[in-house]
């Protein structure tokens, strides 16, 4: 592969590289190198400082190698100095894989399904808004009236959403579908499902590519989950299903009602077992918390349906013929953290279901916002998740015990920095009237 890769770097003319990764938060990072220097790149890695990356490295042991994950190499469209970009695992100078970052972190929970005879396939719904820019400042007022589905029509987002799916091929993703969503200036991308690290990283790159064709615009593409009050918020719904090694679905049982599985029934167990201690995970932000609230669409109570959007997991409509489509949906999810631990969670958790033969409470099939009658709720706030994260041991196992560490730290100063910060609301409300 290394020698293809080079032949076409030559051939197309390509003089820069760049070496992405993320940090833990899910940011896109990377570093350039000149297009000649790619052949001692794969071979030696490339050295970093990690203590500059958040949560990464303390400082006497900083030096982390870069070592480009080849299967992931692509050349960016319409870059003046033609530049191709690879994706890349992270090792210490000792030679072993770093697992505090978080795509080594997926990486291992996906050795532990294999280990277990499944593979893991994911298909995520990412939303986000499209506000317009003046000047220096953004404005989030709505400068389109479509909704759900809504033709084109006054829609400029659909230029942009077409030309996404155009340039996506270019990254070797194959786009599904696009179309404007339920609040205004808000729209969803989605690509079809694959391996949860395939999928991981075209998350990546969706969000980089949909960023940089809106700046081209004078546009800002924000995935803030909840960017307007009394809006609709923008969620990354998780589509999943477990398959055998042999690439068989092993969540399709034909004489359940719902086609679901014993394995399929104690994966999502998992999930609505473990989903208060994931949700740190799953809903990042302090801002998350401002989305799941009721009256909207993200779901709150914890429970699951087949037919009830309004349950945190749903179960699909089976297509008559297709056993691979039968699966599990978490709605809970949304696009502003680290879609590497979103996915290592939700697997984490699913496996953790399997192990112990958890029991799948009964099926909730009346709308849960009207009634909730004795049902848990997902945390109602940053504060709570972090709270219910640090008493995790399926969480502190997932993510290894240096990486949980620093991942509460860093999630409990920004619940601080937001409890002490003083908004725009409390000055339009007190400033004159106090």
């Amino acid at each position: 592969m290394t020698d293809e890769i080079l032949k076409k770097i030559e051939e197309e003319k390509v003089r820069f590289i760049d070496l992405e990764f993320t940090d833990i938060y899910g940011a896109l990072k990377s570093i350039e190198i000149p297009a000649e220097s790619l052949e001692d790149a794969i071979k030696n890695g490339v050295l970093f400082d990690g203590s500059s990356i958040k949560g990464f490295a303390r400082i006497k042991d900083s030096d982390m190698n870069l070592m480009p994950d080849l299967s992931t190499f692509s050349i960016i469209p319409g870059e003046e100095n033609k530049t191709g970009r690879f994706f890349c695992d992270i090792f210490t100078p000792d030679g072993e894989p770093f697992l505090g970052e978080p795509r080594a972190i997926l990486k291992k929970v996906l050795g532990e399904a294999r280990e277990m005879g499944y593979e893991f396939k994911v298909g995520p719904e990412v939303e986000f808004h499209l506000f317009r820019k003046h000047k220096d400042r953004v404005s989030i007022k709505e400068s389109d009236n479509a909704t759900y589905f809504d033709s084109p029509i006054g829609d400029f987002g659909s230029k942009i959403r077409k030309e996404v799916m155009m340039v996506l091929p270019e990254y070797n993703i194959k786009p599904e579908r696009g179309h404007h969503e339920v609040g205004g200036v808000q729209h969803e991308i989605g690509f079809k499902y694959d391996d949860a690290l395939i999928t991981a990283d075209r998350v990546i790159i969706l969000k980089n590519v949909i960023r940089t064709i809106a700046h081209q615009y004078g546009l800002v593409a924000s995935f803030m989950p909840k960017p307007r009050d009394k809006k609709p918020g923008s969620g990354m719904h998780v589509h999943f299903s477990l398959f055998g090694l042999d690439g068989k679905p092993i969540f399709y049982d034909e004489n359940d009602p719902n086609k679901l599985s014993p394995l399929a029934k104690s994966f999502i167990a998992g999930q609505l077992a473990y989903i208060k201690e994931m949700a740190a995970i799953t809903n990042p932000t302090v801002n998350s918390y401002k989305r799941l609230v009721l009256g909207y669409e993200a779901p709150v109570y914890i429970c699951w349906g087949s037919k009830n959007r309004s349950a945190l997991v749903r179960v699909p409509r089976y297509t008559s013929g297709k056993p691979n489509s039968v699966r599990g949906e978490l709605r809970c999810p949304d696009p502003s953290g680290s879609p590497y631990l979103v996915f290592a969670a939700i697997l984490k958790a699913g496996l953790a279901g399997i192990k112990n033969n958890l029991e799948l409470m009964t099926e909730t099939e009346e709308n849960v916002f009207e009634n909730c009658s004795g049902l848990d709720v997902l945390p109602a706030s940053l504060d709570e998740a972090v709270l219910c994260f640090k008493k995790s041991r399926l969480m502190e196992d997932l993510v290894g015990k240096d990486f949980f560490k620093k991942y509460i730290e860093a999630k409990e100063d920004e619940v601080e920095e937001y409890r002490t910060a003083v908004t725009d609301w409390e000055r339009k409300r007190y400033l004159e009237k106090c």
